[in-house]
């Protein structure tokens, strides 16, 4: 199959490529390929459980006890953690914790600090 992008028109799955464009055979339209790409680079956006934008390098503080799975560790409430790095997948944050080592948290359990 063809993995070139639908008519945004018509929704045509015969577009083909003339140089710098994608064309249409059916209604004509012509649009160019940047904008296809342009509308994959979205950035996943992260926030804490007060709604503040999260990013690498932040110092972040827990907001409930964690249980570290695994273990008899608890992470306690106002545990502040130092320099986080924001990851894809069910736990947004990568991050070293004093005494308990790497871990990874949800956001919705933390807020800026």
């Amino acid at each position: 199959m063809s993995d070139l992008p639908h008519c945004p028109q018509c929704q045509s799955t015969y577009t083909y490529e003339d140089g710098d464009l994608y064309v249409c055979p059916e209604c004509a339209h012509e649009w160019p390929k940047s904008t296809v790409a342009d509308q994959g680079d979205e950035q996943k956006v992260t926030k804490d459980a007060n709604g503040n934008l999260l990013q690498d390098g932040d110092s972040v503080t827990v907001i409930k006890d964690l249980k570290v799975k695994g273990s008899s560790l608890v992470v306690k409430v106002g545990t502040k953690v130092k320099n986080i790095r924001l990851v894809d997948g069910d736990h947004d944050i990568d991050c070293k914790i004093d005494g308990i080592g790497a871990m990874k948290l949800k956001s919705e359990f933390v807020k800026k600090a």
